[in-house]
C-alpha cells in the first residue's frame, strides 16, 4: 500500500471507498495523506473531514492511540517540506500471514487478517473505534471522552454554545469562552499583554487539536512562547515534532486511555483560581487536626529517615542488580538531589543540553569544578528502577576511550539520574546534519569518528568483561569531546549477554526506527549483528551527511540505504558522498577510505543479519588488514517508490490491488 501527496504539483494518491459493498463505483470516501502544517492521515466524506490520524512525530501518528502496536507491522512514512512531497506506506513483512486493509462505504478504514481455520477474513483493526474518532464531534473547544456519558464535555472556562442542541445530544455547535483571556482584555484596554495573568491548563494524555502550528523549540520554551501570542489558546509538546501551537478554535479534542500527549489549554488566572478558596479552607481544617498528630512524630521519623533513606535506596539497587547480572555498585558515587541541584542551579533552562528520550539533560559544576551533564529521568518518561540501573550497571563496569564515562547516579524518592563526564560538543547529529557546522568534519575527522565508534562496539561485544549489546545506536547517541573525538552513550535500552549467549528474543521492542534492522523491529530478535546493522546506517549517514530516516529522492528510493544500493550497483558511490567532503579535500588515500567505508557500510546493512560482518571484522576493514572484501547483497528497507497517480483520474480498485491496498 502506498498514498503519497505533492503539495506543489497538486497530486496525490488516495484510496477510495465502494459506494456499497456490493456497487465498486466511487464512493463517498477517501483515504489521503494531508499536509496539514505537519503529515497527517485523513479520511473525507466528499469534501467534508471525516477522520484525522493526528500529526506524524517520526515513528507514529500521535492521534492514534495503539499506533505503536501497528505500526510495528510495516507502517512507515517519509517527508520532505523542502518539496512538499510526502509518502505513506504499508508493506508487511511476515509472509506467513495474510493482511489487508479497506476503507468500507461507511468510511471506517478496517485491517483484515486471514484465517486459515475459519477459511474467511477476520477483523482485527478499525480506525474509527468510537464516536469519539470522527471528526469534530463535540465541535469547538469541546472533549470527547469515549469512557464517559455523555462523551462530549466542554473544557474547563468554556461553557456550551448551544444548551438546547447539547442536551439532545448534537454537541456541534461547540463551546465558548466565558471569560476573556486577561492579555485579550489589556489589548482591548490599550494596556500591553499581561503575561501573568494568563496560565495553562494541563489535560494528560490528550489527542492533539486538528491544524497545528510547529516550531523546534525545546520542551521548556513553548510555554513562553504561546503566553508572547495573545492569539495561542494552548500548546503541546512531543519529542519528534517539537512545539505546536494552536491559535483558532480546539477542534477535535479528544482523551486517551493510553498514550497522548500532554495539552496546555490557555485560561485566565480567574479561572483556573475557581473553586481553590473553598478548597483551601476544607484543606486548612483537615491540616489543622492532623499537623498536632503529625508533628509530634516528625521528629523521630527525621532521625532515622536519613539511614532508612540510604539503605532502603541501595535495597533498590541490589534487587535490580540481583535481576541482572548480580553486580555490586557499591563503589560508584552516589550523588544527593540538592548536590545536583545546586551543580544545574535547580536544572536552570539556560543549563539544559538537550532532550533524550526519557529525559533533559543538564550541564552542571560540581563544588570541585568539574564539569557534568545530568541526566534526569522524568516521571512520565516510561523508564522505571530497572531500566534506571541497566544503564547504571553497564556503564560503571565500561571503561574505553570510546564510551562515555560514568561519574555516578542518584536515587531519591521520584527522582533518578544519572551524572556523566560533560562532552562540550554534544552529540554527533548536531554537527553531521546543520549545514552550517558541516564542514568541520573534514575527511579525517569523519573517518576518526567512525573508527572511534567502531572500536567501542568492538570493546561492547567482544572485549569488555561483559558481553553487551547497545540496541539504540543512532548519531544523536554518539557525544563528541573537545577534539571531537567520538564517545557512545545511552545505555539504558542495552543488554548484557551470557558468554555462551548469542541471540535474544524481546516483546518490548526499544530503539529507534531507521537505525534498527529488520529481525528486531518485525521479530524481536536481536544479536551483535544487530547493533552491526545500526553502524551500518550511521557509517552511510555520515560518509553522506544525510539522515537515513528523512532521506527523499522522488526516483530511486525512500531512504537513504535505497539510494546507496542504487548508486553502487550504478558504479557512482561518489554521488552518495557529502559535497562538503569533496569540496574540503581530496586525494588518493581518501578516496580509498571514503570507498572502503561505503563498501563495509552496505555489507552492515544487508537484509539477513548472518551475511552481516562482526564489529571485529568490520575494525579490520577499516584498518586495510582485509582486502578481500564479500560483494554486498541488497539492504533491508529498499523497495522502490510505486508509480503515483493524479487525483484527477481517480485511483481505481486495480490501482489500489497494485499498492496492495483493497479499497471497499
Amino acid at each position: 500500500m502506498k498514498i503519497s501527496t505533492d503539495v506543489k504539483k497538486s497530486r496525490k494518491v488516495e484510496i477510495k471507498s465502494w459506494k456499497s459493498p456490493d456497487d465498486p463505483s466511487d464512493g463517498n470516501f477517501s483515504l489521503s495523506l494531508e499536509h496539514f502544517n505537519i503529515p497527517e492521515s485523513a479520511i473525507w466524506n466528499n469534501n467534508q473531514l471525516y477522520y484525522r490520524s493526528g500529526p506524524w512525530n517520526g515513528q507514529s501518528f500521535i492521534g492514534v492511540m495503539n499506533m505503536n502496536t501497528v505500526y510495528l507491522d510495516g507502517f512507515y512514512l517519509v517527508s520532505d517540506d523542502k518539496q512538499q512531497t510526502y509518502y505513506f506506506t504499508y508493506q508487511y513483512s511476515n509472509n506467513s500471514w495474510s493482511l489487508h486493509y479497506e476503507l468500507d462505504s461507511q468510511g471506517n478504514l478496517i485491517g483484515r487478517q486471514w484465517d486459515a481455520g475459519k477459511g474467511d477474513w477476520i477483523n482485527w483493526y478499525a480506525v474509527l473505534q468510537t464516536d469519539c474518532n470522527v471528526y469534530g464531534k463535540c465541535g469547538p473547544f469541546g472533549m470527547c471522552d469515549p469512557t464517559k456519558r455523555p462523551i462530549c464535555s466542554c473544557l474547563k472556562g468554556f461553557k456550551p454554545r448551544n444548551r438546547e442542541e447539547w442536551s439532545r445530544g448534537n454537541w456541534s455547535s461547540g463551546c465558548f469562552r466565558t471569560t476573556l483571556l486577561q492579555c485579550q482584555r489589556d489589548n482591548n484596554n490599550g494596556s500591553g499583554a499581561g503575561q501573568g495573568d494568563d496560565g495553562f491548563l494541563k489535560l494528560k494524555m490528550m489527542e492533539v487539536p486538528a491544524f497545528p502550528d510547529r516550531s523546534s523549540l525545546i520542551n521548556g520554551d513553548c510555554k513562553d512562547q504561546c503566553l508572547k501570542n495573545c492569539s495561542c489558546v494552548a500548546y503541546a509538546y512531543d519529542d519528534g515534532i517539537g512545539c505546536m501551537f494552536w491559535g483558532g478554535d480546539l477542534i477535535d479534542v479528544q482523551k486517551f486511555s493510553t498514550r497522548g500527549v500532554d495539552l496546555y489549554i490557555r485560561l485566565p488566572s480567574s479561572e483556573l483560581d475557581k473553586g481553590k478558596s473553598n478548597t483551601v479552607i476544607v484543606i486548612t481544617t483537615v491540616i489543622a487536626g492532623i499537623l498536632v498528630i503529625t508533628i509530634s512524630a516528625l521528629f523521630l521519623w527525621c532521625r532515622m529517615a536519613k539511614q532508612r533513606g540510604r539503605n532502603k535506596i541501595w535495597r533498590q539497587i541490589e534487587d535490580v542488580e540481583e535481576n541482572l547480572i548480580g553486580a555490586k555498585l557499591q563503589q560508584l558515587p552516589l550523588f544527593n538531589f540538592e548536590e545536583l541541584a545546586t551543580a544545574t542551579d535547580n536544572f536552570h533552562h539556560t543549563k539544559k543540553l538537550g532532550q533524550g528520550g526519557f529525559g533533559p539533560v543538564y550541564r552542571g559544576t560540581l563544588d570541585d569544578g568539574k564539569e557534568i551533564a545530568v541526566k534526569r529521568l522524568s516521571k512520565a518518561s516510561g523508564q522505571g528502577l530497572e531500566e534506571f540501573m541497566n544503564e547504571v550497571v553497564v556503564i560503571s563496569k565500561l571503561q574505553h576511550r570510546n564510551l562515555v564515562k560514568l561519574f555516578g547516579c542518584c536515587v531519591e524518592g521520584e527522582e533518578k539520574m544519572l551524572v556523566y563526564e560533560y562532552m562540550p560538543n554534544k552529540s554527533l547529529d548536531s554537527f553531521l546534519f546543520d549545514p552550517a557546522k558541516q564542514d568541520v568534519l573534514n575527511w579525517r575527522k569523519r573517518f576518526n569518528i567512525i573508527e572511534g565508534i567502531s572500536r567501542g562496539l568492538l570493546y561492547l561485544h567482544r572485549d569488555s568483561r561483559l558481553k553487551i549489546i547497545h540496541r539504540d545506536l543512532k548519531a544523536s547517541n554518539i557525544l563528541l569531546d573537545q577534539e571531537l573525538n567520538p564517545k557512545i552513550s545511552d545505555f539504558g535500552t542495552a543488554r548484557i549477554f551470557r558468554v555462551n549467549e548469542n541471540q535474544a528474543n524481546t516483546r518490548r521492542v526499544i530503539g529507534t526506527y531507521g537505525y534498527m534492522s529488520p529481525e528486531y523491529a518485525m521479530q524481536g530478535q536481536f544479536s551483535e549483528r544487530s547493533d552491526v546493522f545500526s553502524f551500518g546506517v550511521l557509517l552511510l549517514e555520515i560518509v553522506s551527511g544525510r539522515r537515513n530516516t528523512s532521506f527523499y529522492n522522488n526516483q530511486y528510493a525512500l531512504s537513504l540505504l535505497g539510494y546507496a544500493w542504487k548508486l553502487w550497483n550504478e558504479g557512482n558511490i561518489w554521488g552518495l558522498v557529502d559535497k562538503v567532503i569533496l569540496e574540503l579535500e581530496s586525494d588518493s588515500k581518501n578516496e580509498r577510505e571514503i570507498k572502503r567505508c561505503i563498501h563495509v557500510g552496505l555489507l552492515c546493512v544487508q537484509e539477513y543479519a548472518k551475511d552481516r560482518p562482526t564489529m571485529s571484522t568490520v575494525v579490520s576493514i577499516l584498518n586495510s588488514e582485509i582486502s578481500n572484501l564479500d560483494t554486498p547483497k541488497q539492504p533491508a528497507f529498499t523497495e522502490t517508490p510505486l508509480m503515483t497517480h493524479d487525483v484527477e483520474n481517480k485511483v481505481s480498485l486495480n490501482d489500489v490491488t497494485l499498492t496492495n491496498f483493497d479499497g471497499r
